[in-house]
């Protein structure tokens, strides 16, 4: 029997992984080059392994529906056909694509913090902020995949003059509060603010109305967040000023960090072909 395939398609490394699951995979990583640069040393670590399914979790934006990465960003992986490319070089045939994110809430159904949950939220605030979910036991798909970072948020621009660090919204969420954006507002990276700076009220603040927002949406069990800037930031803050927002109208649901750590988008991936 052959094994699953999982690849973290990131805007700085790949990272990939052929197994079972936890501590059960090998796995290689390779810097985010040029596509055939890149897709090449993915194909020839896959091509060492009996793989029956791959799962790919990648930047985006996405056009799942032809299995290509959209208007990135990064130039030169705009259109690139990520799933054809790996489908014909490697030989497997069962390759699926999905966001990074919808990818790493896969892997937290499956072996993680959401293990026997069906409806959940799944956000991870980093350099960016991106967004999956599970309603109902399937990934949330629609015209396109979910862009939940980019949700419009209130700007209180006497308590912050910040206009928000976005290419395309200036100050939606990821434009006020991810990593980026805190560094472009502070003038000092994230991980070098200390405890009692301005800034982590600021940035409770912000997420948690995102959160609230998602929450009245979705109506999750569970809201899982990882990334940099939350681990730094802490869950206590988060929690009380969403209970705040949400005032008593409904049920606030548990926000906890995700278990899979390092490896979530690996092993999200590896979920997507399981």
């Amino acid at each position: 029997m052959g094994k699953l395939a999982g690849i973290e398609a990131g805007g700085t490394k790949f990272v990939c992984g052929v197994g079972n699951g936890p501590g059960d995979f090998t796995r290689a990583e390779f810097l985010t080059t040029t596509p055939e640069k890149t897709l090449a040393r993915v194909t020839a670590f896959l091509s060492n392994c009996e793989i029956d399914a791959l799962g790919i979790g990648c930047f985006g934006p996405l056009d799942l529906k032809k299995g290509l990465i959209a208007a990135t960003p990064k130039v030169a992986w705009r259109n690139v056909e990520i799933v054809d490319r790996l489908r014909a070089s490697t030989g497997i045939q069962r390759v699926v694509l999905d966001t990074d994110v919808n990818a790493a809430a896969m892997g937290e159904h499956i072996w993680g913090a959401a293990r026997g949950i069906d409806t959940f939220l799944y956000l991870t605030v980093g350099t960016g902020i991106g967004g999956g979910a599970m309603v109902n036991g399937r990934l949330l798909h629609g015209l396109t995949h979910p862009e939940m970072g980019h949700i419009r948020i209130p700007h209180d621009w006497q308590r912050d003059p910040f206009a928000g660090d976005c290419f395309a919204h200036g100050d939606c969420l990821e434009g006020l509060a991810s990593g980026h954006a805190l560094e472009m507002r502070w003038k000092v990276r994230a991980e070098n603010l200390p405890d009692d700076h301005p800034a982590w009220e600021l940035e409770a603040h912000y997420l948690s109305l995102g959160i609230a927002s998602l929450i009245c949406t979705l109506s999750p069990e569970r809201v899982i967040v990882g990334g940099g800037v939350m681990k730094r930031l802490g869950f206590d803050a988060v929690h009380a000023e969403v209970g705040r927002l949400i005032n008593g109208y409904t049920d606030v649901p548990p926000i906890i960090p995700p278990e899979l750590g390092g490896d979530a988008g690996v092993l999200g991936a590896m979920a997507l072909a399981r």
